[in-house]
């Protein structure tokens, strides 16, 4: 069987994670980049079978106008993305197989299920809160996997968000805290808190590597490689599809 052929947009920390794993590994092989003393955009990259995008927000369209041209399938991790751009990835999965998740975790996508059955069973009754921790390069807060398990819990928008608490907020209202904190190489921690009357419940996982979101984008270069148009979610990769 041969390599699937990936051509990576960005060059940093993950994509170059990507390309050590697919290094050591037969099924899979680094067509090119898109990045700073690469390739300026992904058209560029002929052999590429998928693409992955784990670079920032300004490449949206450019990578969509490639793919669509090209009918390449796409993983994209990108965070920080716009409603618009958001849209611009929904409409090009009419046509194209994306994949497009904001934490591509094994267990992040089981914690994120289990979120929802307990938020399905105690909300209502019990306060929510969700804390996440990443290395002090972070650029965006809150991450992308805690916006994700806020979806999970609250998937209809019911509850107002409070980023953070100071002065003096007065009894808890109608909604779930999310909080961000940064220091050092963490490379990512979530916690789903429950709180209740003479009681709490926690979900929690941990990153210990990058290595864990490379496997799982790598894994959704498979499904999207082989899949029909549409658009995709880590649980589907994980779960079985739509």
């Amino acid at each position: 069987m041969s390599a699937l052929r990936i051509g990576l947009i960005g060059n940093g920390k993950m994509g170059r994670m990507i390309d050590s794993i697919c290094a050591q590994d037969e099924r899979f092989e680094v067509a090119g980049f898109v990045g700073p003393g690469a390739c300026d955009r992904l058209g560029e990259i002929p052999q590429a079978d998928v693409a992955i995008d784990f670079s920032y927000p300004g490449n949206v369209t450019m990578m969509l106008e490639d793919a669509l041209r090209r009918n390449l399938p796409l993983v994209i991790g990108t965070t920080g993305l716009s409603e618009q751009q958001e849209d611009q990835i929904r409409a090009a999965s009419a046509q194209l197989p994306i994949v497009r998740a904001l934490n591509f975790s094994t267990g992040m996508a089981v914690m994120r299920r289990l979120a929802r059955m307990a938020s399905d069973a105690l909300r209502g009754d019990f306060d929510i809160e969700i804390v996440e921790t990443h290395h002090n390069q972070k650029e965006d807060a809150p991450s992308g996997s805690a916006v994700a398990l806020l979806q999970s819990v609250d998937p209809d928008g019911e509850f107002t968000v409070v980023c953070g608490r100071e002065g003096r907020p007065g009894k808890r209202g109608h909604e779930i805290g999310v909080h961000s904190l940064r220091g050092g190489t963490v490379a990512g921690e979530h916690s789903v808190r429950f709180f209740g009357p003479m009681e709490e419940i926690e979900l929690r996982h941990r990153a210990d590597s990058r290595e864990i979101f490379a496997r799982g984008a790598l894994r959704a270069a498979q499904f999207a490689a082989a899949a029909k148009p549409g658009l995709y979610t880590i649980d589907d990769v994980i779960f079985g599809g739509k």
